[in-house]
């Protein structure tokens, strides 16, 4: 039976805990983009609420009631940058 060296089996653990650091920033940095993404998600129902609720007032113009839409589109891409960066 072989015995593993003990320099080699210090350098395979140093290496795997060297490594782990690296594995929880991959977790953080998918959750940042999972909740960016539900954010963003959220966001479009929401802009289709405020150009319907836009159309039914009939307040605006439709160019208009798509100005608000972009707006409200864009504000939740900002919301999701910030998250993620």
């Amino acid at each position: 039976m072989v015995k593993p060296k003990p320099l080699f089996s210090a350098l395979l653990a140093a290496m795997f805990l060297a490594s782990l650091p690296d594995l929880s920033w991959a977790t953080e940095q998918a959750q940042q983009r999972r909740a960016a993404r539900d954010v963003k998600q959220d966001t479009r129902q929401g802009a289709r609420d405020t150009k319907q609720a836009c159309r039914a007032a009939n307040e605006k113009s439709n160019a208009a009631c798509r100005q608000d839409k972009r707006q409200t589109k864009q504000s939740g891409r900002q919301t999701g940058r910030d998250i993620k960066y």
